[in-house]
Formats: C-alpha cells, sequence, structure tokens
C-alpha cells in the first residue's frame, strides 16, 4: 500500500507493507514474519521544523499512540456486545411491560443482528473508498439517535424497527474497526492484536448484563437504553477526538456501488476465503443463540434472579477473554493458526452436544449447574475460533480490507438472525432447541472449514 503524507486528523500510518494485487490474495502462511514489528504502524504525525514533510516519531510515542488506538478499537468492539447484552436480563420484563410474546420479543435482538449484517454491507466498501473516519462517525451519531428512540417505544412493534436501525448504524463501528487492524498489521502480528481486541471488547459480556441488571434494580427495561445512549455518545466523542485516519487516499477505490459489488464477488470466488467467512459465521451462530436463549433458559427454566443470569453470563464471557489470551500470548506464533482454529471447533462440537444430552434429559434432571458448565466450556472455545478465523481471512485481502471485513461481519450476524428466533421454536420451557441450533452450527462449522478452508493443504506464495 502506498504511503501517504501526514494525515490531517492527526495520525498517519508508517512502514505499512505493500498490498497485494486484487487479484493475487495473499497466502496466509501461518508461520511469523522475519521481523513483526511489535507495535503498530500508527504513529502521531509530526512536521519538521520547516513544515516541508514528516519525521519520525520516538518509540514511546508510537506505543502511547499504540495503545490508544487499541483502546478505540477496542471500545468499538465493544459496543455490539453492550447493546446486546445490557438488554439481555430485562427481556422477560419486556415481554410483560410491552404485552407481547417471548418469541416476538426476540425479534428485537434479530432486528438488530440483522442490521448489524446488512450495515456492513454499506459501511464496509464506504470506508474502502472514503477512508475509515468518515463513515465510522456518520454510523455513529445514527446510533445514538435510534437507541434513544428505543428507550421511548411504545409498542415492541416500534421497538423491533428502531433496534434495526441501531443494528444498521452500530454496524459502522464493528466493520471499521476490523478494517483499520488490517490497514496497521499483517500476518502473526494482526492475530495477536485480535486476541488484544478480544480482551478488551470481552470486559463489555462481562460487565454488560451486571449493568443492565443493575439498571434494572432502579428504573425499568428503558433505562437500559437510556444507558446506551450515553455510552454511544462518549464513544463518539473518543473517535472524533482521537481516532485519526489509517487509509491513505492513494490506497482507496474511486469506484461506485459496480466497483464494491465486483470486490466482494472476487473475495468470495476465493474457496478459502470464504471458507473462514462461513466457518466464523456458523461459530457466531452457536454463540448467539447461546445469548439469545440463555435469558429464558436461566432465568424461566432454572428460576434464576436476573443477577444471578447475570453473574454467570460474566463468569462464561471471562472464559472467553481468558481463553483468546492464551491464544494471542502463548499459541500464535508457535502453533499453526489452523490447528488452533480446528481445535477451538472440536471443543465447541463436543460442548453443544453435551448441552444436547444433558437438556433432552438422557443423564436426567442435571439442574442448572452442569448445563452451565457446558456453556462455559462452548464459550470459552470461542476465544479459539473468532480471533483465528478472522485473522485467516483478512490476511488473504490486503486490498480490499474493509470489504472484506463486511463479508466476515455480514455472515456471522445473518446466520446469527437466522439463529435467534429457532431457540426459541418450542417455546419458553425447554433449552433443547438452543442445543439443537449450537450443535448444527458447531458442525456446519467444522464441515466448512475443513471442506472450503482444506487446513492440511499448505499455501505459500
Amino acid at each position: 500500500m502506498p504511503e501517504s503524507g501526514p494525515s490531517t486528523q492527526g495520525h498517519i500510518p508508517t512502514e505499512r507493507p505493500e498490498a497485494a494485487a486484487p487479484d493475487a490474495p495473499r497466502a496466509h502462511d501461518d508461520a511469523p514474519p522475519a521481523a513483526p514489528s511489535a507495535a503498530p504502524r500508527l504513529v502521531p504525525a509530526q512536521r519538521s521544523e520547516g513544515g516541508t514533510g514528516p519525521v519520525p516519531a520516538p518509540v514511546s510515542a508510537a506505543r502511547r499512540a499504540g495503545l490508544l488506538v487499541t483502546l478505540v478499537l477496542g471500545g468499538l468492539t465493544a459496543l455490539p456486545p453492550l447493546s446486546m447484552d445490557m438488554y439481555l436480563p430485562a427481556l422477560p420484563e419486556v415481554t410483560q411491560s410491552l404485552r407481547a410474546p417471548a418469541a416476538t420479543v426476540q425479534l428485537t435482538l434479530t432486528a438488530c443482528l440483522a442490521g448489524m449484517a446488512f450495515g456492513q454491507l454499506v459501511v464496509g466498501p464506504m470506508s474502502d473508498r472514503w477512508g475509515r473516519r468518515r463513515p465510522l462517525l456518520i454510523g455513529m451519531i445514527v446510533y445514538i439517535a435510534a437507541t434513544a428512540v428505543c428507550a421511548l417505544a411504545p409498542t415492541v412493534e416500534l421497538l423491533i424497527a428502531f433496534r434495526l436501525l441501531q443494528g444498521l448504524a452500530g454496524a459502522a463501528g464493528i466493520v471499521i474497526a476490523r478494517a483499520v487492524v488490517r490497514d496497521l498489521y499483517d500476518g502473526v502480528e494482526m492475530a495477536r492484536f485480535f486476541s488484544t481486541l478480544m480482551l478488551i471488547s470481552g470486559v463489555a459480556p462481562v460487565i454488560a448484563p451486571l449493568i443492565g441488571g443493575q439498571v434494572l434494580r432502579i428504573t425499568d427495561w428503558r433505562g437500559v437504553f437510556h444507558v446506551l445512549t450515553v455510552i454511544g455518545a462518549l464513544l463518539t466523542f473518543v473517535v472524533w477526538k482521537w481516532l485519526g485516519e489509517t487509509l491513505p487516499p492513494a490506497a482507496r477505490h474511486s469506484g461506485g456501488v459496480g466497483e464494491a459489488l465486483r470486490t466482494m464477488r472476487g473475495l468470495l470466488a476465493d474457496r478459502v476465503f470464504t471458507g473462514y467467512v462461513l466457518t466464523g459465521g456458523f461459530a457466531f451462530a452457536a454463540l448467539f443463540a447461546y445469548i439469545s436463549a440463555s435469558p429464558f433458559v436461566v432465568q424461566e427454566i432454572y428460576g434464576a434472579s436476573p443477577q444471578t443470569f447475570s453473574l454467570l453470563f460474566g463468569v462464561n464471557s471471562i472464559g472467553l477473554v481468558a481463553v483468546g489470551q492464551i491464544n494471542g500470548k502463548l499459541l500464535v506464533g508457535r502453533v499453526s493458526l489452523d490447528k488452533v482454529l480446528g481445535f477451538g471447533l472440536a471443543v465447541i462440537t463436543l460442548a453443544a452436544a453435551a448441552l444436547l444430552l444433558m437438556t433432552t434429559g438422557v443423564f436426567g434432571d442435571v439442574g442448572l449447574v452442569p448445563v452451565a458448565a457446558g456453556l462455559f466450556v462452548l464459550m470459552s472455545a470461542m476465544g479459539l475460533a473468532m480471533p483465528n478465523t478472522n485473522a485467516q481471512a483478512l490476511m488473504r485481502t490486503p486490498h480490499a480490507a474493509g470489504s472484506a471485513s463486511a463479508l466476515l461481519g455480514t455472515s456471522s450476524f445473518l446466520v446469527g438472525a437466522v439463529a435467534s428466533p429457532l431457540v426459541g421454536i418450542a417455546g419458553e420451557a425447554t433449552a433443547v432447541p438452543m442445543a439443537v441450533v449450537q450443535l448444527v452450527c458447531g458442525l456446519g462449522a467444522t464441515a466448512c472449514f475443513l471442506g472450503l478452508c482444506r487446513p492440511w493443504q499448505t499455501r505459500r506464495a
């Protein structure tokens, strides 16, 4: 990718490797680069005394910028779980407040998820054409407005509609955060950074249900959306103030919708890339089946309080974050990314099978503790599957990171949106549909990984 002059937003990318040609996706050998950079390729722009060009930034300044960008991107990737998980303890209350059945209220999750899926298809190519910063700020402003209206919705139909808009706007943070990582990193360093992002964004699902449960102590479910509105406004200010442009003008695409569609078609023609996209999509669907069904499973079937549910949800999220850090700190660079990914998919599938046996009564009335243990194992294994799927897919697409990120996110959210209503298809008195959906998704992810990615084949440039 060509170098650019100083960014007008306060940062410039430096030491950027040349991008591969669009018709020759980069081979994603799992061996670490010969000399990986320990710091991100983003430093504060500094002017020489004559004002004629940038001068190198000190190492300490580069590290400060890297930490700042990590925190900002972590906040952007944390917004979707905040939007989903703070709301989860309130789902039973929403059914009573709006006098709607549980299956209809679950559509508020589906609508938000579908919005995030389709929004990424729009925002991803936009960020490849106009840069990362402008589409991100516009999306964040719309997110704030939609979330504020959700807090005032008088009917479940209106709530579903504005949850859809909330998802469409919130997609900007998801897709652009991944694209920025691709702008700044490559190879093993990118996989490590995704694991670091999981640590930061993983705090959100830990604290979100806890915050939601505490908010419900002092107000009703509408107060959850008021809190989300404030969080969205604060994050928008941080992005406007501190996140600079990472895609130089020379690297942007000048075409319109037609070129964007051709780019996506070219990406999907890459069998291995498509394999990672589908693998990540099915794995995310297994995760979202848990997110969508667990409030009713834990609270309605097993009789736990909203605070107990929040605690269990937080413990499961800690497991995901902890395993993600083991992946980034200990495994990446030492073990093939495909081997770690395959192991994670195997654990997800086995945990889902165990949950199905427990919920169908094969082992008798097992109670909440064994089911919670199975969910903990399944959630923890996501820390191996999700960051490595993203890294492997994006390593093949340096020429169109925004569009590739959009396809990754859209597939995940679309499959998740389909999984959401299926977990409640048999009503609120059984957890069997949740386990069935998770097992089918685990098997689907494994089949796509083995059939399309074919990890036993060595791919080199």
